[in-house]
């Protein structure tokens, strides 16, 4: 089979998994009774990524090549996340939070690593190959967000946005990727040889990126960007299903299908994935970044002042302002990265990068804007169902002006070289 081909499959499956419930787990979460503990659902995935994808990563750089080792933790991850969907399950309303947070935390530990495993993936297997990764790359990675739609449909059509389902609809794709890490070309480790410091056995030689200045700064403001990363997936769902206790708006599309409204998101990312080579080569990674810390300013904005109703075009533009916001942070910083780092410290060095984004800039982000969305809404029972209520205009605006305050201060401190600029 065709190498892209094989390298897309794996990105389709890859973020399958993802899509099946990040964007609608508040929802369900809400309706057993965990609305005011959404936020710690998603950090979690944060809380991991600070130490897992970086073992992992230690793990596949020296012993394990990265495609068994993202086949492993793939494994793990799904039969965990069927564990979760059996509980919430037998449990329904009486499910205890410390119970279900378990279970679904070790699954969400063995999962974000794979992000990173992904990348390395590809990247080795298209340089043994003599491609571009800066051209050959975001085309493959787009099926990522395919995949991730499609689920996000699948669920949402199968009524799975508000129960547990969503959760085995996960586990099944992780263990059908598990299977298929077996057919993916092998990634080397790095030999032995002379003695060793412990810092060269250990993989850390990746956090040495932060004597440079300007990686460190780099490094530094893609933890502060990731605090934004995982605000509109916790939250979305739940805000745009709260205005059914609303009759005017009760019945409308968005309402009864948040999750293809929310799945807008990522059809944007399928076109602005493409741009990302044409933008890295034109503008560099200091302009791109801005280019996305500045959309989330109007990601946020958006949100506050629209509407299911009249005001769902602004919902819209939300929607498509987010694959900007996304994937010309993701994608081109670990483009980035991977221009920067030596094969040694490669898989090391992206899960550095994740540790920062996903893992510490996202903990802080969900947990952050929890207090924020505790502060200003509280619960509902409406028929039956749970609803978060109140003034969501203030926490979106709250999370737009953090935000431009990011975007302002990156522009005046981050000062790359040329090389930089145009990595």
């Amino acid at each position: 089979m065709n190498l892209k081909i094989r390298l897309t499959l794996m990105n389709f499956l890859e973020f399958a998994v993802w899509g099946a419930y990040l964007t609608c787990m508040g929802r369900y979460l809400g309706n057993i009774g965990m609305s005011t503990e959404i936020g710690w659902f998603y950090s979690m995935q944060g809380i991991v990524s600070i130490f897992m994808p970086a073992i992992i990563g230690i793990i596949a750089d020296r012993w394990v090549p990265a495609q068994l080792m993202m086949g492993i933790c793939h494994l793990i991850a799904g039969v965990f996340m069927f564990l979760t969907a059996w509980y919430g399950h037998t449990a329904g309303t009486e499910a205890e939070f410390s119970t279900i947070f378990s279970l679904y935390a070790v699954s969400v530990a063995f999962y974000m690593p794979t992000l990173a495993l992904t990348n390395s993936v590809a990247y080795n297997a298209l340089t043994k190959a003599g491609m571009d990764t800066v051209r050959d790359f975001p085309p493959i990675r787009v099926f990522g967000t395919v995949g991730f739609i499609c689920t996000m449909w699948f669920v949402d059509l199968m009524k799975f946005q508000a129960n547990e389902n969503q959760f085995v609809t996960s586990g099944v794709l992780s263990i059908v990727l598990f299977i298929y890490t077996f057919t993916l070309p092998s990634c080397p480790v790095a030999k032995g040889g002379e003695k060793q410091s412990l810092t060269e056995a250990f993989g850390l030689k990746a956090f040495e990126l932060f004597r440079h200045k300007q990686m460190a700064i780099f490094f530094i403001f893609s933890m502060l960007l990731g605090v934004s990363l995982q605000i509109t997936n916790g939250f979305a769902n739940p805000f745009i299903s709260s205005f059914a206790v609303m009759p005017e708006y009760a019945d409308t599309f968005g309402v009864q299908h948040a999750n293809i409204l929310i799945s807008l998101s990522q059809i944007s990312e399928t076109c602005c994935i493409l741009l990302i080579p044409f933008c890295m080569k034109r503008y560099g990674i200091k302009n791109v970044m801005l280019i996305a810390m500045f959309a989330w300013v109007f990601r946020f904005g958006l949100f506050g002042f629209g509407n299911p109703g009249s005001g769902v075009w602004m919902f819209v533009l939300s929607m498509i302002v987010y694959g900007v916001a996304f994937d010309f942070f993701n994608i081109s910083g670990s483009l980035f990265v991977d221009k920067a780092t030596t094969p040694e410290i490669r898989s090391s060095a992206q899960g550095l990068f994740m540790l920062m984004t996903n893992g510490v800039g996202a903990t802080i982000g969900t947990l952050g804007a929890q207090q924020v969305i505790n502060h200003f809404t509280t619960g509902t029972v409406v028929d039956g169902n749970f609803y978060t209520i109140g003034d969501w205009q203030s926490c979106w605006f709250t999370f737009a002006l953090y935000a431009l305050i990011v975007g302002v201060v990156f522009a005046m401190l981050f000062k790359p070289d040329k090389e930089m600029l145009k990595a």
